[in-house]
Formats: structure tokens, sequence, C-alpha cells
């Protein structure tokens, strides 16, 4: 059985991985031409309760992260948020001498801005296989950015440190959104299959009547069926679509339901049944949001 390690601190990480504690307890970098890292890892599932973002400049090894496999890319940015699973299949030396990784705990920005805008930066709960591949002009920007905060590391702490760092760190996280959206942009050629098979899905389910049992689908259901992460394969879908998953769904509703409305003689409440919502008050809201007119008045003027 593989077992878990949960890793509270960074200095607990540290200390796992044969490195001296850290002189800032919230945040650090470790660049591994500089810190080349030697640790042996047993087969186990590692926790850590800090974020991460790591730069792979070689290939080295697998680890297996969420539900995939995963190969280091050269030139890839992994990004992992406090609580996620990192699993480690099998025992392994683990040897890496470029690169780095930044690690910073939630404490340290709770007093900042950023705190509230950390749910915009939502490649922090992509699969890993979903991570960021990295021109080698983006990586020079990213890689200034990083220098800034060893610098800032690297100097003397005084009241304006945290305030620099955490500048820094909005900073690296908002070219990561930006280069981000260039992916999806480039990505959207190759996605057509990927959106066929999206659409395949969403029919399928009400051909089949899965709302009536399950209720309208979820974005978790098209993610897992199609084997993304949801904020991974929700940013694709919007990016090629000009619609989120939840629009393509309220729109096949909305459309089901206009049809019911004309063609039949079901009452209101039969009908939002029908399209799998728990409650008629719920469909008639969604309706009168999306077309500007009431159920039983769409159905009047029809």
């Amino acid at each position: 059985m593989t077992d878990f390690l949960k890793i509270m601190t960074l200095s607990e990480m540290f200390k796992l991985i044969n490195l001296p504690a850290p002189k800032h307890p919230l945040i650090t970098l470790i660049d591994y031409s500089k810190t080349p890292l030697q640790a042996q890892l047993p087969p186990c599932k590692v926790i850590c309760d800090f974020y991460q973002i790591t730069l792979k400049s070689d290939k080295n090894g697998f680890l297996k992260y969420g539900r995939e496999k995963y190969d280091y890319q050269e030139g890839s940015l992994i990004y992992l948020a406090p609580g996620q699973v990192v699993q480690f299949s099998d025992a392994q030396d683990i040897q890496v001498d470029k690169g780095w990784s930044l690690f910073f705990h939630a404490d340290l920005i709770r007093s900042f801005s950023l705190e509230k805008k950390m749910k915009d930066y939502g490649f922090f709960n992509y699969q890993s296989n979903e991570a960021l591949h990295i021109s080698e002009r983006e990586k020079e920007i990213i890689d200034s950015i990083i220098k800034k905060m060893q610098i800032e590391l690297d100097s003397h702490l005084d009241e304006y440190s945290e305030e620099v760092m955490v500048s820094n760190l909005e900073l690296l996280l908002n070219y990561s959104k930006r280069f981000y959206n260039r992916q999806f942009i480039t990505r959207k050629r190759f996605d057509v299959g990927l959106i066929a098979k999206f659409t395949e899905l969403l029919e399928t389910y009400f051909d089949e009547d899965k709302q009536k049992q399950l209720g309208l689908p979820t974005v978790q259901y098209f993610a897992d069926e199609l084997n993304y992460s949801s904020n991974y394969l929700n940013e694709l879908i919007k990016k090629s679509t000009d619609r989120s998953i939840l629009e393509h769904v309220h729109f096949k509703v909305i459309e089901m339901a206009k049809t019911k409305l004309l063609n039949t003689n079901m009452s209101i409440s039969e009908i939002a049944y029908e399209l799998g919502f728990e409650y008629s008050q719920y469909f008639s809201r969604l309706f009168k949001k999306k077309t500007g007119m009431t159920p039983i008045s769409y159905r009047n003027i029809g």
C-alpha cells in the first residue's frame, strides 16, 4: 500500500530533501543549477500545505498527479495548489540540476489583495498533463521575475520585503495567466475533435434522459468523461466556442424547453422535471433570464 506523506511547512520539505531550512518561513526558491537536488523517496503520495510552481528544464522521471501519469517535459511549468496529491509510484532517486521551484504558503498573501485573486488563477487546479509549455521568449520573461524574487529573498528582510515579494509573485501569476491564454488559442485548431466529443456527450446525455435521474450535466461530468480537469476543459471549450460549458448546457435546455412549450400540453412543472430540474421555479427563472420572458408567456405568443 502506498503511504501518504503530508508536508505542512517549507522547513519540513527542505529537511525531507536534505536542504537547510529556508530563510523565509513562507516563501522560498530553489535554483537547481546552483543547488542540485538529490533525494531518495519511497513509493508514496505527497500532500503539501503550500503552493508550488516548478520549471522543468530537462526530462527526469515520472510522477502521478491527480489521475494522470506525467512525464516531465522540457520547458514546462507545473502549478500545484495546497492539498493536491503528487504520487511517486515507484521508489525514486531524484536528481535535478536544471530549472527551479518556487514554494509559498497561503499565509504569505492573506493580508494582500492577491489572496482574493487566487481563484482567478485556475491553472493551480489543472492536471499535470495540462502543464504550461512556454516558448524561449516566455521563459526569459518568467526567469527575469524569478531572478528578482531570488535577489529579494537573498537580501536582508525589512518591512517592505513581503510586499515586494508578493508584488513579484502576482506579476509571475499574471504572466502565467497570459501564457496559458496563448496556449489555449494555439490549441484551437487541434481541439476540433474535442469540441465534437463534448457536443456528442451533451446530446447523448439528454437523448438518454440522464437528466431525469442525475439532473443537469455538470462541468465535472464532462471533465471526467473527457479526462480533463474541470477548469482546463471549461477554458478550452470557452476559447474555442465563446461559450462556457454551463452556457452550452443552458442553451441546450432552453432549446428543448421551447420545443416542449410549443408542441406539447405538458405543464411547466412537467417540462421542468423532463429537463432535469428538481424545482420548476429554477427552470422558470433560467428560462426568463435567457429569453426575457416566462415559459407561459413564451407558450402564449407561440
